[in-house]
Parts: C-alpha cells; sequence; structure tokens
C-alpha cells in the first residue's frame, strides 16, 4: 500500500526539478512530457538520497527507473528502509 506523506514527499523533490506542475497520473513520464530531462537527474538523485536517506549506486543512474513519480515510488519502496 502506498504511503501518502511518502508520495506528497517526493512529488516536493520531484517539483524542484521543473518549472510546470507534475502531472496528475502518477504513471506519466516525467522526461517524454519534458517536465525533466537527463541533465537535471544526477541532481535529482541526490535529492531522493538526502530526501529518504538512501544510497542510489551508480548502475541504477537511468532515466527509465525514475522516469514517473510512479517508477521513482517502487524504488524507493524497494530501496529505502
Amino acid at each position: 500500500m502506498s504511503d501518502p506523506n511518502q508520495i506528497q514527499r517526493l512529488r516536493r523533490v520531484v517539483q524542484q526539478f521543473t518549472k510546470d506542475p507534475l502531472p496528475a497520473d502518477s504513471e506519466e513520464s516525467l522526461f517524454e512530457s519534458g517536465l525533466l530531462d537527463s541533465f537535471a537527474l544526477p541532481d535529482l538523485i541526490s535529492a531522493l538520497e538526502q530526501e529518504f536517506s538512501i544510497k542510489i549506486p551508480d548502475r541504477d543512474l537511468n532515466p527509465r527507473k525514475f522516469d514517473s513519480i510512479a517508477r521513482m515510488e517502487e524504488y524507493l519502496k524497494q530501496h529505502a528502509g
């Protein structure tokens, strides 16, 4: 089950890197929609690591893993303590 507080924190972190509001649909691609680009990915990863006290290994620095709020949420579920 999703943690509403975690999703809110996640959306707040991602919003720092976009000029436009995040889509209501958590499955929508943030890269295809132009909200994020590959240049923002390292900074986004750093912010996620800081906010959620996790270390994201270099092998996971793949835009597909962080393509949408839903994918980020799933990643956090699997890797956050």
